[in-house]
């Protein structure tokens, strides 16, 4: 998705910069950074043509097979998504999760943050070849587990069974992402959820204005407007929104 949003990134920085002094701490990383997305953007130009000849599956598990960091997150030479992902984790309740799901997990790398949060985590990806990168990373952690999955096709035996579910920078590449293809994948995320359970959504988001950005408005609206699901807080932050949302289900049902 970084091809899309890499015009809207660089239109974004001087006007984030300018209205927001809380972006000081990222600011002295962005130059080195700038390499991150641009090559996060080739990476999705070529997932974006392989998809339209071999389908969705095939197109991330060649690009996880080429490379074992196709978006280079874990590469030591940048700092953002480290940064972005402690950012996401610190935005939860204060509180130790049961078990949670990392809905699109790449690499594990948030996953094995959230480790620290809950007793047991499970990330799930559509890719093969990055659940096995994934499992080689997080190797030490022992409440860590890794398994594929289409995000459109998750097993019914994964249902109430989570009390945090993470989604971060995953469903903008949802193809076709219309209302109806939306709407189906939050309540299938509300299903995963425990009642009263917690849902973290997390996308790209440079600035209002920028035709990408209100993609990831469109997804979170999405969420707003499922009865299933409640805000508990909103948070923009350098080059991200994210949302935490409880389950209501009790209350519904009440």
């Amino acid at each position: 998705m970084f091809a899309t949003y890499l015009p809207g990134f660089f239109a974004g920085i001087g006007a984030f910069i300018a209205s927001s002094r809380r972006a000081e701490p990222w600011l002295a990383m962005l130059p080195a950074d700038i390499g991150l997305f641009l090559k996060s953007a080739r990476t999705d130009a070529k997932i974006a043509r392989l998809r339209k000849e071999q389908g969705s599956q095939a197109a991330f598990e060649a690009a996880y097979r080429e490379s074992d960091d196709p978006w280079v997150s874990a590469s030591p030479r940048y700092r953002y998504q480290g940064l972005k992902y402690d950012r996401l984790v610190a935005l939860l309740p204060a509180t130790r999760f049961r078990y949670a799901l990392d809905l699109g997990c790449g690499l594990g790398l948030l996953t094995q943050k959230l480790a620290a949060r809950a007793e047991r985590v499970l990330g799930i990806d559509i890719a093969p070849a990055a659940i096995e990168n994934a499992r080689r990373r997080a190797a030490g952690l022992g409440n860590v587990a890794f398994q594929a999955g289409d995000i459109l096709n998750l097993p019914a035996s994964l249902d109430g069974k989570f009390d945090l579910v993470v989604v971060a920078d995953v469903l903008y590449y949802l193809s076709p992402l219309d209302e109806g293809v939306l709407e189906s994948v939050v309540a299938r995320i509300a299903d995963l959820l425990t009642p009263n359970g917690t849902c973290l959504l997390a996308n790209h988001f440079f600035f209002a204005a920028d035709p990408d950005s209100r993609v990831s408005r469109k997804i979170h609206r999405a969420f707003e407007a499922c009865p299933r699901f409640a805000v508990m807080s909103e948070h923009r932050r350098a080059f991200f929104l994210a949302t935490v949302f409880s389950e209501r289900r009790l209350r519904l049902a009440a």
